[in-house]
């Protein structure tokens, strides 16, 4: 792969410096990305799906697969330290060009999507005072969140460096106020509310469905899990990556599964499902009062600032590298002076801007918002897993030295078949509606292959592209017909 920064435009006409993050910035992208709207809503989004029982299962299978998954990054940033953009790139290493470009597409998608959830959440708390906000998809929602969205393009636009060093301030900043709501939710615990809810209650079904319902949240908060892998090109330290990546996993990971746990003992399950989001801020007002309400929503405005800021540069840097490794069009591989691949920032705005408008149009815009983002990232991590089996099956034929070990087959193994099981649990709704996302991507690989005069598609390409067209055509239909609904 040509260095990221070959044929940047800078003012100089010469080729800028990227920026180089030591292992404590990298861990910052892990847990900044990682720690965003998806904890705060987590007491409510389990209340409704299982109780205390299915919670602890859930995140025991959810912390093992994306731990897996974690010792998948780790294992290929060693084994091939060539790949820049971790997600996207490994695709392409594994299973050619056109998945690759999926794999891209779909995690850069994904990313998009997730940033609106940030701004709904925003919008809901600030609701909270102000109804003409509502849930946080109401006109006057929209548009200050879409002043928001440019507010951040005109920030990030001025410097990778500038960025990444607010990005570390506010990791820091936002674990506050969850460490304290965890240490508070546990003074106040009341055991016979939590012992009531262990089992669930009787619209949470059998133990498995409550698990499966719970898989889709679960994935969503652990997103960013592979924000180092994606950064790679700006590590001092390619060994840094995949550390970061596991210290970022098992800090965020202990307070993931807390939050959930200990809200339990605060309220009963059916009253906690239907808090308003956030729902962390309602556990901790019944817990200590109107007060303990206040702090959480501030704390959640900064932790989704923060949240929003990584997955901007993450998904930007993702179109950048698919750029100027050619399976982009040309111009998203343009870059500034400053290291800022400013079209692909541009093109990841302007696609939050028509989620954010899209969400107007559904019931429950903060939840369909997070399940899609889960569902869209979901090839790419699949891929990704695969291609770590495939290094430990024939690692000579994948350009990678040195024997592999059972160790390395077992882990990819593992996290390949998490990740389909969370493809099962995403259900035939948000399958149907990626494929609708996934297939009007094509036009971009084409004109890719265009500038570069190639063949459009091979023939094993020409296959994937018609499954994908199907399967969105019939998302179209199931849309229209009321099949599924948003």
């Amino acid at each position: 792969m040509p260095h990221a920064d070959a044929g940047s435009e800078t003012s100089s006409g010469g080729a800028p410096p990227a920026a180089k993050l030591t292992l404590l910035t990298l861990t910052a992208m892990v847990v900044g990305s990682m720690v965003g709207a998806g904890v705060f809503s987590l007491p409510r989004r389990f209340a409704q799906e299982t109780g205390v029982a299915g919670a602890l299962i859930a995140w025991t299978v959810a912390g093992f697969g994306m731990l897996m998954l974690a010792f998948v990054f780790q294992t290929l940033a060693v084994r091939r330290p060539d790949l820049d953009a971790g997600v996207y790139a490994y695709a392409k290493a594994g299973f050619g060009e056109y998945l690759g470009f999926f794999s891209a597409f779909g995690y850069w998608a994904s990313a998009c999507v997730g940033n609106v959830t940030y701004w709904v959440l925003i919008m809901s708390t600030i609701g909270a005072i102000a109804p003409a906000l509502g849930d946080g998809d109401t006109a006057l929602a929209i548009v200050l969140s879409s002043v928001g969205l440019w507010g951040f393009f005109l920030l990030i636009r001025r410097g990778v460096k500038e960025a990444t060093a607010i990005n570390r301030i506010v990791t820091v900043a936002k674990l506050v106020p969850i460490i304290v709501f965890i240490i508070l939710a546990l003074f106040c615990l009341k055991p016979s509310v939590f012992a009531d809810n262990f089992g669930g209650a009787d619209y949470a079904g059998s133990l498995f469905n409550q698990v499966r319902g719970t898989m889709l949240a679960t994935v969503f908060v652990f997103l960013g899990v592979e924000g180092a892998s994606v950064y790679s090109r700006h590590a001092k330290r390619r060994e840094d990556v995949g550390r970061a990546t596991l210290l970022g996993f098992l800090s965020v990971f202990a307070i993931f599964a807390s939050v959930t746990i200990v809200s339990y003992g605060i309220l009963p399950m059916a009253e906690i499902a239907e808090l308003r989001q956030p729902s962390m801020a309602g556990v901790l007002e019944a817990a200590v009062g109107t007060w303990g309400k206040a702090f959480v929503s501030v704390g959640l405005i900064i932790s989704v600032l923060g949240a929003y800021l990584a997955w901007t540069l993450m998904a930007a840097e993702v179109l950048f590298v698919a750029a100027k490794d050619e399976d982009m069009p040309r111009f998203l591989g343009r870059s500034s002076g400053d290291d800022v691949p400013v079209p692909a920032l541009l093109m990841t705005t302007a696609l939050s801007q028509v989620i954010l408008v899209v969400t107007a149009f559904s019931d429950d815009a903060f939840n369909f918002a997070l399940d899609l983002t889960s569902a869209l990232s979901l090839i790419p991590f699949l891929l990704a897993a695969g291609f770590a089996v495939k290094i430990a099956l024939r690692p000579q034929a994948e350009n990678v030295a040195g024997r592999s070990t059972r160790r390395e087959l077992a882990v990819g193994v593992l996290a390949t078949l998490y990740t389909a099981f969370l493809l099962y649990a995403a259900g035939l709704k948000f399958v149907l509606v990626s494929f609708i996302i996934y297939a009007p991507a094509t036009f971009l690989f084409i004109k890719a292959r265009r500038e570069q005069n190639r063949r459009l598609f091979s023939p094993a390409e020409a296959v994937i592209c018609a499954v994908s067209v199907i399967g969105a055509v019939i998302g179209a239909v199931a849309l229209a017909v009321g099949w599924i609904e948003l």
